[in-house]
């Protein structure tokens, strides 16, 4: 059957000729932060985004479902996404993490430290392990008086051979932690190998387990503090902010 003129002018445009497309406004643009536990507030016309670090540190392998777990595969484009999107302000990480993997940690917390965006971290609960460099990356933290963290050696699952190639190889990855903590805190090395390497105070493991107030003392953490003194730094960042 042949189609008239005027219904092929219907379907048939040039591409050239399209209208632009408009700016989609907050209400219409897609939002990547729904499956991840994260949350947008606004305040005085200010945007933070609010991301939580729960449960253990997801990272090659997948985890029991019985575990509460954070996967990178999930933050990573998450904080890209934050620090490209002009309606966000500042970024407000809450922590509550038994640690997980240290690849996975690292690499999250490397890009929360590469942030211009305002960042400050809160721990609440414990920032264990590899949360403890996660808690550090932010350009401020805090802790709550209640909370704690624990500072160990690397551990490893699964097969380990008993050669020197492989206790060579924890040891660098211990220094690629111990580098990136105290580059991004006020703690020295040598106190936080220390802190690591303690022998006296775990009955069955080797570190350091610190309270709110202890993380404080060693320089981990800047301040003690809860979600109220964390927003009000964050928003002061945000107008000093040129």
């Amino acid at each position: 059957m042949a189609t008239s003129n005027e219904h092929q002018d219907e379907f048939v445009k040039n591409p050239c000729e399209e209208e632009p497309k408009s700016d989609p406004s907050p209400e219409e643009a897609p939002s990547p932060y729904g499956e991840t536990g994260s949350v947008l507030t606004a305040h005085k016309g200010k945007i933070i985004h609010v991301l939580t670090v729960i449960g253990q540190i997801e990272g090659h392998y997948i985890l029991s479902s019985q575990n509460k777990t954070t996967k990178y595969e999930h933050i990573i484009p998450l904080l890209v996404s934050i620090e490209e999107d002009e309606r966000i302000d500042g970024l407000l990480i809450l922590l509550n993490t038994v640690g997980g993997d240290v690849e996975a940690g690292l690499a999250i917390a490397e890009l929360i430290s590469g942030m211009k965006k305002p960042s400050v971290s809160v721990v609440l609960g414990g920032g264990h392990s590899i949360g403890i460099p996660l808690a550090v990356a932010a350009k401020k933290s805090f802790i709550a008086k209640s909370a704690s963290m624990t500072v160990h050696p690397v551990r490893t699952t699964g097969l380990t051979l008993g050669v020197p190639q492989a206790f060579d190889y924890f040891r660098r990855m211990q220094d690629r932690i111990t580098n990136f903590v105290t580059e991004h805190s006020s703690v020295s090395p040598e106190r936080y190998s220390e802190l690591v390497l303690n022998t006296g105070e775990l009955v069955t493991d080797v570190g350091t387990i610190l309270d709110g107030e202890d993380a404080v003392r060693e320089g981990l953490i800047d301040a003690v503090g809860t979600v109220s003194e964390a927003i009000e730094a964050l928003y002061e960042m945000i107008e000093e902010q040129p």
